[in-house]
């Protein structure tokens, strides 16, 4: 299973939330451009950045920041947040991002995410958020009325690369990952899953690996020092 640290952006800084709420925000770096070396020097063979001001507005909000870690990361990044047009996604391909995580325009221009998924096969990750097993959209705020697997195999079917499970409930709240649901999800489709929120302690992260999950998002137990990055990677291979 692969770790993926994340790096969350509100008012230039990296954050973490608890449960999506932007009042919730805790600081843990003023200078993610840094930040973004140091996880690769740890070990990350991939980070997920996400433009939490954008995801907030509903449209890209951070965009020097956001180009700034793209081209400064020495690993591949996937950039999500506030991504809602044709120029969106093209602008961050060809800043340098390997992947683009699309939430709430996959819910609300699907055929842009079709073309997208045509366009850059193999680079669109669709973000399926979800509270109580529904999708929740504009930043977590909104109930999209779909289920999660019904979004997920949508995805599938657009040619997505793969999909972001998280369970906005457990997202920075240190109660430990969705195992069950995540692992259902994966099995109810054919593309990779990857798993994110509740992550607290390196058990979370064999538990999921034992359930099959290729991948998995760690923000706050991480910046919390819960265990170092190397301990996750390890963790991660059973």
């Amino acid at each position: 299973m692969k770790i993926i640290p994340a790096i969350d952006l509100l008012d230039g800084k990296a954050v973490r939330l608890s449960e999506g709420r932007r009042e919730t925000a805790t600081v843990y770096h003023d200078r993610p451009w840094e930040l973004i070396g140091e996880l690769a020097a740890a070990g990350a063979e991939r980070v997920h950045i996400v433009d939490l001001e954008g995801a907030f507005h509903g449209a890209r909000h951070q965009h020097e920041l956001v180009d700034r870690l793209i081209t400064s990361s020495p690993v591949p990044v996937q950039v999500g947040g506030g991504i809602r047009s044709y120029a969106d996604v093209e602008h961050v391909v060809a800043t340098g991002a390997q992947w683009v995580v699309l939430g709430t325009a996959a819910v609300k221009h699907p055929e842009m995410v079709v073309q997208m998924c045509r366009a850059h096969p193999g680079r669109m990750i669709i973000a399926v958020d979800a509270r109580d097993g529904q999708v929740a959209v504009e930043g977590w705020v909104e109930d999209a009325g779909l289920s999660v697997v019904e979004l997920a195999q949508k995805a599938e079917g657009w040619g997505a690369a793969a999909v972001l499970y998280t369970d906005v409930a457990r997202d920075g709240t240190h109660v430990g990952p969705n195992v069950e649901a995540t692992a259902a999800l994966a099995r109810a489709v054919s593309i990779d899953v990857i798993a994110s929120g509740g992550v607290s302690k390196l058990d979370d992260l064999r538990a999921l690996a034992a359930a099959g999950v290729p991948a998995v998002i760690v923000g706050r137990a991480l910046y919390d020092k819960h265990f170092t990055l190397q301990e996750a990677i390890e963790a991660a291979r059973g």
